[in-house]
């Protein structure tokens, strides 16, 4: 059984930072990611990192958000600086195993003005 915990969420004052902890049981997992979901927007993947390393970003956490993983540790975190309000929203953990795909149960990221 797949199981995702995240750990690391927080309220911060704009230009601040928060780092995002996640550890990932069960399985193995090709890609880990942190994707966020804002009120009234779509969940969306805003970082992810495959076994050797290599990230993607979404254009607005792009200088700001860092992925990290430990494949050893199974474990897949997310450094996040120079936070404004816009970053406001529940992050969730992502793993990806060939056609399947799970997310974690979330953690809430407030920004404050």
């Amino acid at each position: 059984q797949v199981q995702l915990v995240e750990s690391g969420g927080g309220l911060v004052q704009a230009g601040g930072s928060l780092r995002l902890s996640c550890a990932a049981f069960g399985n193995t997992f090709s890609i880990l990611g942190w994707g966020r979901q804002a009120p009234g927007s779509q969940r969306e993947l805003v970082a992810s990192i495959d076994v050797a390393g290599n990230t993607k970003y979404v254009d607005s956490v792009k200088g700001r958000f860092t992925i990290s993983r430990v494949n050893a540790k199974n474990t897949v975190d997310l450094q996040m600086n120079s936070l404004n309000p816009e970053d406001t929203a529940v992050y969730y953990c992502y793993a990806e195993r060939t056609v399947q795909n799970y997310w974690g149960q979330g953690t809430q990221v407030t920004v404050s003005s």
